[in-house]
């Protein structure tokens, strides 16, 4: 029997992409364990929602080392302590360090609320994004799951789904449609990550 792969999971906020992972990793649907929940601010309430299950927490602001380097080191070490395999970044809005990236490669992924190659980069995120969208004047959006690599939004797409953009949609009521969608695949991605399904994904 596969022992669950540990996942850790990095947030910025709320933490609702973090709760469907939790979900779905009790309900089954995600041969994963949550080993740890790595926040980039104290006031999280993801850090919260990790709590209530019992999972542990790391707040990691680069500010607090007096290096980068040190920095890094830390979060590393960290990692290791808890034997995490895999990260899940779940609204997370820090740029992960290279050294992270380079020793988890291929094994890190990010959820974004739109298809990329389309409206990705540096500053789009949130509610940025779907007023991006909405003047674009684009008849659809949706959610991509992709491979984290050294460059925002741009690594390999593991899966999308795509939501209709609605007459007289706000950039709120966009991201409500497109929020369930993230969480229904974010876990289906991680899935097929963990099992080695990727190879017939879209590149």
């Amino acid at each position: 029997m596969n022992l669950p792969a540990k996942l850790a999971v990095f947030i910025s906020g709320g933490g609702t992409n973090l709760q469907a992972l939790i979900d779905s990793a009790k309900a089954g649907r995600l041969s994963a364990q949550i080993g740890l929940v790595v926040s980039s601010r104290n006031d999280a309430y993801g850090l919260v929602r990790a709590q209530n299950e019992g999972i542990s927490t790391f707040v990691y602001r680069a500010q607090d080392y007096q290096t980068p380097d040190e920095g890094t080191e830390h979060l590393l070490h960290i990692l290791e302590e808890y034997d995490i395999e895999y990260i899940a970044l779940a609204g997370y809005l820090k740029m992960i360090p290279l050294a992270v990236i380079r020793k988890y490669k291929d094994r890190i992924v990010n959820i974004h609320p739109a298809l990329l190659p389309r409206y990705g980069g540096k500053g789009m995120y949130g509610h940025f994004v779907h007023e991006a969208v909405l003047a674009s004047g684009d008849r659809e959006s949706g959610a991509t799951v992709h491979i984290v690599d050294e460059i925002y939004d741009h690594g390999r797409i593991l899966m999308q789904k795509k939501v209709p953009v609605n007459p007289g949609d706000t950039p709120d009521s966009l991201a409500e449609r497109i929020l369930a969608v993230e969480h229904q695949i974010y876990s289906e991605a991680l899935e097929q990550l963990i099992k080695g399904n990727i190879k017939s994904w879209k590149k």
